[in-house]
C-alpha cells in the first residue's frame, strides 16, 4: 500500500520504519525535513506533495494545532483518506471526520518510542467499518494488537485520553509510594519487583523503573504533552457531563511540574513531587 506519513518524530519515525519493513511504500513529510530522512521512505516537501499517488495518509503529530495546520492549512493533506494516530481532542477528531473528503479514521496508539520501534504498539481504531478493514494491514505493521472503539472516530480518541489519564494516575501513585518507602528506608526497586509480580504489567514495570532510577531524560513522552492530554480528557469529561475529580488533581500536579521547568522531561518526572 502507498502511504503518505505526516510527522516523523520519535514515534512517527519508528512507525514509518515498520511500515517500510512490512513492504508498504511510504512518502514521509516532517516540518523539520532532516527527521524524515534515513527512514527508508521517500521525503516530501509538503503534506500535499506526500499525498500525491498515495492511497491513504497517516499522521502522528503532537497536538490539535499541528493537526489543524497539516489538514486545513496551506499545502494540506488532500484527496486521500486520513488516519489520525495523534493524541488529540475529541472535538478535533469530530472536525476531522466532518471535513475529511476521502474519509477519516482515528487510530491513536499506546506505547512509548521503544514500543513503537519493536512494533508492540496497541492501536485503538474507530470510524467506518469498511475503512478499518481496508487499513488493518497498516495497523498490523505498526502494532501488536488492534482494538475497535466504535464507528465514530472521536470514540478512539476518548479511549486514548482516558488511557493516558490511567497512566498518569499510576505515575502519581508510584511517586507517592516511593516517597513513603524512601523515608522508611525501603529500596524502591524492591517495591517495584513486588508490584510487577502483583500486577504483571509492562507499563507498571517500565514506568516504575524510570521513576525508581529517576531517569527522566531523554523524554520518551514529554511532560508538557502529558499535561495536554490530561487537559483534553477533562474537556471530554465535560462534554460527556462526567466527573473526573482525580484528573483535576493530575492536571494541577502537571501544571506545577511544568512551572518548575520539567516540561521537556519525561512526564513520569511528575512523580518527584514531594520527594527529596
Amino acid at each position: 500500500m502507498h502511504v503518505a506519513f505526516i510527522g516523523t518524530g520519535r514515534m512517527g519515525a519508528a512507525m514509518v520504519r515498520n511500515l517500510v519493513a512490512a513492504g508498504h511504500k511510504v512518502t514521509a513529510y516532517n516540518r523539520t525535513r532532516e527527521k524524515a530522512e534515513g527512514l527508508g521512505a521517500a521525503v516530501a516537501n509538503t503534506p500535499a506533495e506526500a499525498c500525491r499517488g498515495a492511497e491513504v495518509a497517516m499522521s502522528m503529530l503532537p497536538d490539535d494545532h499541528a493537526v489543524a495546520e497539516v489538514v486545513f492549512g496551506k499545502d494540506a493533506l488532500s484527496g486521500v483518506p486520513h488516519i489520525s494516530c495523534s493524541t488529540i481532542s475529541t472535538a478535533m477528531a469530530r472536525r476531522l471526520a466532518t471535513n475529511a473528503p476521502g474519509g477519516c479514521l482515528s487510530a491513536p496508539v499506546f506505547g512509548r518510542p521503544e514500543a513503537a520501534e519493536a512494533r508492540k504498539l496497541l492501536v485503538v481504531a474507530a470510524g467506518p467499518v469498511d475503512l478499518i478493514t481496508r487499513y488493518q494491514p497498516l495497523f498490523d505493521a505498526i502494532g501488536r494488537q488492534t482494538f475497535i472503539a466504535g464507528e465514530e472516530p472521536w470514540q478512539a480518541n476518548a479511549v486514548k485520553l482516558c488511557g493516558n489519564f490511567m497512566i498518569a494516575s499510576m505515575i502519581e501513585s508510584f511517586g507517592e509510594a516511593y516517597s513513603t518507602l524512601e523515608r522508611a528506608k525501603v529500596d524502591p526497586h524492591l517495591f517495584l519487583e513486588v508490584m510487577s509480580a502483583l500486577f504483571g504489567s509492562p507499563v507498571y514495570a517500565n514506568y516504575g523503573r524510570i521513576i525508581a532510577d529517576r531517569k527522566f531524560e531523554p523524554a520518551g513522552f514529554a511532560l508538557k504533552l502529558g499535561l495536554k492530554d490530561v487537559r483534553l480528557v477533562l474537556e471530554t469529561a465535560l462534554e460527556c457531563m462526567s466527573a473526573m475529580p482525580f484528573a483535576s488533581v493530575m492536571r494541577d500536579r502537571l501544571v506545577d511540574a511544568a512551572g518548575h521547568g520539567q516540561g521537556e522531561k519525561d512526564w513520569s518526572s511528575v512523580a518527584m513531587w514531594g520527594r527529596p
